[in-house]
């Protein structure tokens, strides 16, 4: 089994996290994996995109022209992603900001509206999150359990990050973990996000 997936967006809403994340449970679950970012010189704002590929083969190049699954979180993205799914592939995006759907009939698609349920919980850093946990609920390339642990991984690097440039143990606090137990309560209830398989006239 290979999976090849394009996650883009902008930078800001979580793109490389989510390839980190997922990238971390392939290797968790003993798989073959890449991880090629691409982003401009803006923090926040610019074009972002990842390239994952999970496999149980040897991956031969990261590079790549065609996925079999496209996670769109702009308008951007879309209009330059949407021919790229291979056909019978996947295409997930999130309906906020979109307004031109995709017109493709030989793949499948599907909208999940992480960004209503991020603000009906009130963290919108839970975006990325829940955009991940509905994928993971139409395909399921790799388990919870190791899910989790590459959140846990991703979050302790980013941890050690902050702490080195910024000498501050006491950035993380109880809002911190209450975060994380947000983030893992999502993962584990991903049956419940609002998924619609997205249908062309």
């Amino acid at each position: 089994m290979t999976e090849e997936i394009i996650i883009a967006g902008f930078g800001g809403q979580g793109v490389l996290s989510m390839g980190k994340i997922l990238a971390y449970a392939g290797i968790m679950q003993n798989k073959e994996v890449s991880w090629l970012p691409s982003y401009g010189p803006e923090m926040r704002g610019g074009t972002s995109n990842v390239t994952v590929i999970l496999s149980d083969e040897r991956i031969c190049s990261p590079y790549l022209n065609q996925f079999d699954t496209a996670i769109i979180l702009n308008q951007q993205s879309m209009d330059k992603f949407e021919a790229s799914v291979k056909p019978g592939g996947l295409l997930i995006y999130d309906p906020n900001g979109i307004s031109h759907h995709p017109t493709r009939k030989d793949i499948n698609i599907y909208q999940v509206a992480a960004a209503d349920k991020a603000s009906e919980i009130g963290i919108m850093k839970l975006f990325n999150m829940i955009i991940l946990g509905g994928f993971l609920a139409v395909k399921p390339i790799v388990t919870r359990e190791m899910l989790e642990k590459g959140l846990q991984i991703v979050r302790f690097s980013c941890i050690i990050e902050k702490i080195g440039i910024f000498v501050r143990l006491l950035r993380f606090n109880f809002k911190e973990i209450y975060m994380f137990e947000k983030i893992l309560e999502q993962i584990r209830c991903h049956d419940t996000i609002i998924i619609h398989r997205h249908t062309n006239p």
